[in-house]
């Protein structure tokens, strides 16, 4: 098998792992990041178009903020048919712009990280989609990644990953609110306790539940959660998800599912 040359821009957690993942599994790996020293076996290179040089991949995974900035400087180092992919977690509109940005220069590949990459690396499980989602696919699963391919436009990897981070990522947000107010109230171990019961008794028809007795009781649920937003602020806690619960249950009053 002929060399393959990756390019990885940004070495934090993620970055670092994933590039000496990609290195131990046979692929030369060029990195840059200017706060970041790159792990062993990983060739460090002056800046980013510096690291896209000979590569056939390039795996950006700085910020969302940062892309199109690594994306401007990189391409006139980056030969045609190089596959760009964006694994930073951002709108699917900022996807497309890398793409419109890119020009046909590069190919720009929508790539979602779809859990926690520490404890996986190169095996955390990927989404991607884009023209060349393909072509990226299988180059990487060569060096042992776990990937998805999604039929549709750059984007559509991010839109799933997004709307999954909406329920994940609140109800982690409600768990520490949650927590907070308990622990100023004398009760966090009690409800720790309370919440991984409940986490491990859920099943598929928990969702259900939480829907339809959303829109079904819609009317006392809020007078509830505004009796807890209104506990959390007593507890000098502030109610953000409690609050938002409340408004969104207002809402559902005159919905239905």
């Amino acid at each position: 098998m002929s060399e393959t040359v990756i390019a990885v821009l940004g070495l934090g957690e993620a970055g670092s792992l994933i590039a000496a993942d990609l290195v131990t599994a046979g692929a030369t790996v060029r990195g840059f990041d200017p706060r970041v020293a790159p792990p062993p076996g990983v060739i460090a290179a002056r800046d980013d178009a510096d690291a896209c040089r000979g590569a056939s991949v390039v795996l950006s995974v700085n910020s969302a903020s940062e892309a199109a900035a690594a994306l401007r400087a990189s391409l006139p180092s980056c030969a045609p048919g190089t596959i760009w992919a964006d694994l930073n977690t951002s709108t699917p509109d900022l996807k497309e712009f890398l793409r419109t940005e890119a020009a046909g220069a590069v190919d720009v590949v929508d790539v979602a990280l779809m859990s926690p990459v520490p404890g996986k690396g190169l095996r955390t499980p990927m989404t991607m989609s884009g023209e060349s989602a393909e072509a990226l696919a299988g180059i990487l699963a060569g060096f042992g990644a776990d990937v998805v391919v999604l039929d549709g436009p750059v984007g559509t990897a991010a839109t799933r990953k997004l709307l999954r981070s909406v329920f994940y990522k609140g109800m982690a947000a409600a768990v520490v609110e949650a927590l907070e107010a308990a622990k100023v109230a004398g009760l966090e171990e009690w409800l720790r306790g309370n919440i991984a019961a409940e986490l491990i008794k859920a099943d598929a028809a928990t969702l259900d539940r939480l829907v339809d007795g959303s829109h079904k009781h819609a009317v006392r649920r809020r007078e509830e959660m505004a009796a807890a937003a209104e506990l959390l602020d007593s507890l000098g806690v502030p109610s953000r998800i409690a609050g938002a619960s409340r408004d969104w249950l207002e809402d559902l009053k005159t919905r239905r599912p």
